[in-house]
């Protein structure tokens, strides 16, 4: 009799073990696998350095899950305890992403405000250069007029004016040449190395020597000799420093007299060569 009860006491106690490992075993649910995932997932992204308070609290409430898991393995308390920790980690990544927005833009709004003040500094300084070069402009523009004023003072018989083709420098062919002739006189050079060093400063525009005649002789004979007196002129003019890109010669015969050719005196105003200095982009507007 004993023995038998010692038989059924094994029995039982075999089934109670079988029974428990038989639970132990049981699949954990759905809802505590995802919540397993989601804190692995909320691991490794900035939500443990951005929202770390919340995340703690996801993997306190994933413990509480877990406990109850270990506990009752089919309970529908793991399920919600799951179920919990899962939003949380939701939210602890919900919160990480907000913040990562935030800083990215506070990073992209101090960038933007490096670069206004880098471009307001580049501005002010473009300002700054152009108004240097509108003054300096302003006082070479001045230097220039000032060296073509002062030439009908420092030339004798040099006329200088201004009209629209721009200033005009004439210069009688008495000055010149001799009757006739494209050839300088001796005095000529003086008057003229003073016109060279006044127009070496006219940086900015361009110059055209015209030759005139009265109109005595041929129209082609005058026409001739007024072209060759003209780049006579051009020819020292850039000899002596003037640049060649910037000067041209002309000569224009007997077709724009000043004055009456029936007079001598008409004549001799006539029989003239005129500098016309006119400033780069003059007329153009």
């Amino acid at each position: 009799m004993k023995t038998q009860r010692l038989l059924v006491s094994a029995i039982g106690s075999f089934s109670l073990l079988g029974f428990a490992a038989a639970c132990a075993s049981s699949p954990p649910p759905r809802e505590l696998l995802d919540a397993r995932a989601a804190f692995a997932r909320a691991q490794t992204s900035p939500a443990e350095q951005l929202a770390p308070a919340t995340l703690h609290d996801a993997k306190v409430a994933l413990d509480r899950a877990e406990h109850s898991y270990s506990d009752d393995s089919d309970s529908e308390a793991t399920r919600d305890l799951s179920y919990i920790a899962e939003r949380k980690m939701d939210l602890a990544e919900v919160q990480a992403e907000t913040s990562q927005a935030k800083q990215n833009a506070e990073r992209a709004t101090a960038q933007a405000s490096a670069r206004q003040a880098q471009a307001a500094g580049q501005l002010e300084q473009t300002r700054e250069a152009l108004d240097k070069e509108r003054q300096a402009r302003a006082e070479a523009e001045q230097h220039a007029h000032e060296a073509l004023d002062k030439l009908a003072v420092v030339v004798a018989n040099v006329a200088v004016k201004n009209d629209t083709r721009g200033t005009v420098i004439t210069i009688p062919g008495s000055v010149l040449f001799g009757s006739g002739k494209a050839d300088f006189l001796p005095t000529a050079q003086t008057s003229l190395d003073k016109i060279a060093d006044a127009l070496k400063d006219q940086a900015d525009s361009q110059i055209s020597v015209e030759g005139h005649t009265d109109a005595q002789g041929s129209e082609t004979k005058n026409l001739e000799l007024s072209q060759q007196r003209a780049e006579h002129v051009r020819n020292y003019l850039v000899s002596h420093g003037v640049p060649q890109d910037r000067i041209k010669a002309e000569g224009f015969g007997a077709s724009r007299p000043i004055a009456d050719n029936k007079t001598s005196e008409g004549r001799a105003s006539n029989r003239r060569v005129e500098l016309v200095v006119q400033p780069t982009g003059a007329g153009e507007r």
